[in-house]
């Protein structure tokens, strides 16, 4: 079994001067011209730059794949991508203390070397309430191993967070939240893209201390392996339910926590190939976030909330978040309260728009808004209109 590198690391604090440095450096990786690389050069860290001046901040065309975080004392915190899908990936960190009315300028960007993307990443906030913000890193556009990093802040409230030095945890690109099981073991998924045993099921014991490799699942057709995209939700009966990306949607399960894993095969519910979200909601039962209703595939667009009370078999409700087009890559949370926080990204091009929904399970149960908490279109982020705006 892969043993991983323990968490304990010295605090990173960046002053001015730091933060000086580290922008020059991102800044000149970026504008170097281009010349072949070591590809192990993805297995070092992206710049992690804190407090970014707003004009150091490179311009994008193109934005999106959100992950939302929210603290126990109701801070939300979002991370999205810049130059998605491009070589030139990188992240970006951004929070809202008024319940997401407004936002933050970043308050961190994760700016990678020369050659290698930022890519894919999420945030969460574990059991002990520390924020994580997990990346992932490939050389070029994909280099077959990738690999996923981490950054961890104790006080997520702080007005001026501090931050651990970054790690890479293992093989893969992460891009959804971690799995708190039963037992206390945590689990995370990666995908090593289209290749043999491409799902990676990483553990810890040790509440991120270190991780370790627990097993892998496969998809036998190398015509329907992709990124994957895999979540994990623990059933009831202690198995573990793996949703899957495979040209639409896929599943497996795990009898042994997380050690093997049943072949991949499609689900019953219909989904485009598309990110989707699943997730234990406090009352027991599971929340699901997909394009359109569950027996008909539909392009991104439609963006639709279930609830299941039986772990999966079956779906109800059916609450509309988003009906457009081209609104894609929901990621979530729950709050103490009952609501519900879904993140997810809209025109990509030429918009960039980062948008924010909160519901309950009732509105999802009613398939309507009840429970006058439902806010729709909440704006995070979106690119300028013109140059300079």
């Amino acid at each position: 079994m892969m043993q991983l590198t323990p968490m304990k690391s010295p605090k990173l604090r960046l002053n001015a001067l730091l933060f000086a440095t580290a922008a020059a450096v991102a800044i000149a990786d970026l504008s170097a011209a281009a010349e072949p690389a070591d590809p192990d050069i993805a297995l070092k860290p992206a710049h992690v730059i804190v407090n970014p001046w707003r004009f150091h901040i490179p311009p994008t065309k193109r934005q999106g794949v959100p992950g939302i975080a929210r603290t126990a004392k109701g801070r939300l915190w979002a991370v999205y991508g810049r130059d998605v899908e491009s070589s030139r990936n990188y992240q970006v960190l951004t929070f809202s203390d008024d319940d997401g009315k407004s936002w933050s300028d970043a308050q961190l960007m994760i700016l990678p070397r020369r050659g290698v993307r930022a890519m894919s990443a999420t945030n969460w906030i574990d059991p002990q309430g520390r924020l994580w913000v997990f990346w992932g890193q490939a050389f070029g556009v994909q280099d077959g191993r990738y690999g996923i990093f981490a950054i961890v802040s104790d006080n997520p409230d702080a007005d001026e967070l501090q931050w651990s030095a970054p790690r890479r945890l293992g093989d893969g690109i992460m891009l959804n939240k971690p799995t708190v099981l039963s037992d206390g073991d945590w689990l995370l998924t990666s995908s090593v893209w289209k290749t043999d045993n491409s799902i990676k099921v990483y553990a810890s014991t040790d509440q991120g201390e270190s991780f370790s490799l627990r097993g892998t699942a496969n998809i036998a057709d190398p015509k329907k392996r992709g990124p994957d995209e895999p979540m994990i939700v623990e059933r009831k009966d202690g198995s573990l339910w793996m949703l899957v990306r495979m040209q639409g949607l896929a599943e497996t399960i795990s009898t042994d926590r997380g050690k093997t894993w049943t072949p991949v095969q499609r689900s019953e519910i219909k989904h485009c190939t598309a990110r989707f979200f699943v997730r234990r909601l406090m009352s027991g039962s599971l929340l699901l976030v997909k394009h359109g209703p569950l027996d008909k595939r539909v392009p991104r667009e439609q963006l639709t909330a279930y609830v299941s009370d039986d772990d999966g078999k079956t779906w109800s409700g059916g609450l509309m978040i988003d009906e457009r087009e081209d609104v894609t890559y929901p990621d979530g949370v729950q709050a103490k309260d009952g609501r519900i926080y879904i993140i997810y990204d809209h025109q990509r091009t030429p918009l960039g728009e980062v948008l924010m929904a909160t519901f309950t399970e009732e509105d999802v149960r009613a398939g309507e808004p009840v429970s006058g908490r439902v806010r729709l279109r909440g704006k995070v982020a979106r690119l300028p209109l013109q140059p300079g705006e």
